[in-house]
């Protein structure tokens, strides 16, 4: 694919800020509104971030690692940009949508690339009731949390939970608890992308939980609804020779 033009954005860190001048210095570019493909210069909080930023406008999102984990982003280098970027291999993701209603009534909405998660909000545990397309699947859960997770995010906090792997053309999501007391045993789910979830927080007053889309947060939820969002496509760019699909099955065979 090629690309008229070029807009760079970068993380607020020393490395990430020192590529930005050289490589706006080195090539023709534009503010982001403007562009045709977006470098995005940090690592996967600001991929994170820069995809929330302009989502809705399709347009695709080059990441170059200038910063720690990098999963989202390529290998950094200086030469060849627009070469890379024209060989470049298109990625589409689609993000959860979370609607989170309140104790006191109110409501929050938000979009989640990697997983919207929830979270016990003091020393108590959370007890929660999940429904899936309408049927109780879990009529009590003890525990430290949940979280649903995209196939994208499901090398994130997903797989810090013990989470499964997901390759990102299977058409699913995992349901992965955090620290589950009762049921001792129960370890997750796999879920189809097309699923309703419904999370209901019992004893609300009494075990407060958080809920966290990205790094969206509503405090004190008493029920929280996910869904895939298909409407949206979100457009990342790899090099070939190492695409978001090598690295979501090398991470499986990771020592």
């Amino acid at each position: 694919m090629a690309f008229s033009s070029i807009a760079f954005v970068a993380a607020d860190s020393e490395a990430a800020n020192a590529a930005l001048g050289r490589l706006q210095s080195r090539y023709p570019h534009v503010q982001p509104d403007q562009a045709d493909v977006i470098v995005a210069l940090g690592g996967d909080g600001l991929m994170l971030e820069t995809l929330h930023r302009h989502i809705g406008r399709g347009v695709p999102i080059y990441g170059m690692n200038r910063g720690t984990v990098g999963f989202l982003m390529n290998a950094y280098r200086e030469h060849a940009l627009v070469e890379r970027l024209d060989r470049a291999q298109a990625v589409t993701l689609h993000p959860l949508n979370m609607q989170a209603r309140m104790a006191d009534g109110s409501t929050v909405e938000a979009r989640a690339i990697n997983e919207v998660s929830l979270l016990r909000e003091t020393r108590q545990a959370a007890k929660l009731r999940i429904r899936v397309d309408g049927k109780v699947r879990l009529d009590e859960l003890i525990c430290d949390g949940i979280l649903i997770a995209t196939p994208a995010g499901s090398t994130a906090y997903n797989l810090s939970a013990h989470g499964p792997i997901i390759p990102l053309g299977a058409g699913i999501l995992a349901l992965t608890p955090i620290s589950a007391f009762r049921p001792r045993r129960w370890r997750g789910a796999l879920l189809p992308h097309t699923a309703k979830v419904v999370f209901e927080v019992l004893e609300a007053d009494k075990r407060p939980v958080s809920a966290v889309a990205d790094y969206t947060e509503a405090r004190e939820v008493v029920e929280v609804e996910v869904r895939e969002d298909r409407s949206i496509g979100l457009t990342l760019l790899f090099d070939p020779e190492h695409n978001l699909e090598e690295r979501i099955l090398a991470e499986q065979f990771l020592p």
